[in-house]
């Protein structure tokens, strides 16, 4: 048999042998919000009230984008094919933005805009975001602090600056302990979250 020559011989070789990157998940999840901003639909700071909603921080098994399943307090697996299109804090920040403005009229600025004049602010740390597997429950808690806008007071000086701060939690029950399932029931639960702390930040 003749040899090939090398060229033609060395792609052969390593078809079999090397892969570049990890194989692609059959699909992605993400979070879309319910209450949605309307398009085309115009909100300014001169006459309403403004927000900056900050991206929250998470425990590390939330800091991959993807989905944390609880089978008891100390145990704890990712779902396989579960996987976000971002990380779930992003994706949360975003949909609680959109559930705010929507809800409450506010207008929500992005960091950099908040940098000179930030209005209200909305903090706090993504606690659960993922299945329960004892209740068969998809779980969102999220600690939420607040600054509120500060009125003026009498000669110009600003109130002192005050947190608020108040956990919020919804559970939603999973058809499956699958992808496709959780990611439907993390959506809803996610929502309800939004709409729970929407409704704290325009009393």
């Amino acid at each position: 048999m003749k040899t090939l020559p090398l060229a033609m011989a060395l792609p052969l070789l390593l078809g079999g042998c090397i892969r570049f990157g990890a194989e692609a998940p059959p699909s992605l999840l993400t979070l879309t919000a319910d209450t949605p901003v309307a398009v085309g639909e115009t909100t300014d700071s001169a006459t309403a009230k403004s927000i900056t909603v900050m991206v929250p921080s998470v425990p590390q098994e939330l800091a991959v984008a993807r989905v944390p399943v609880r089978s008891s307090a100390t145990d704890l697996a990712y779902l396989k094919n579960a996987h976000w299109v971002e990380a779930p804090s992003r994706l949360f920040a975003r949909l609680l933005s959109d559930t705010v403005s929507a809800r409450t009229g506010r207008v929500v600025l992005s960091l950099r805009q908040s940098l000179t004049d930030p209005g209200a602010r909305l903090s706090g740390e993504l606690r659960q975001f993922g299945i329960d597997a004892g209740t068969s429950e998809a779980v969102v808690t999220f600690d939420a602090t607040l600054v509120r806008d500060r009125p003026a007071a009498p000669g110009g000086a600003r109130a002192p600056q005050t947190f608020e701060k108040r956990r919020f939690e919804a559970r939603v029950p999973v058809a499956a302990i699958d992808a496709a399932s959780a990611g439907v029931a993390l959506n809803r639960a996610a929502n309800q979250v939004a709409v729970q702390v929407s409704d704290w930040v325009g009393r």
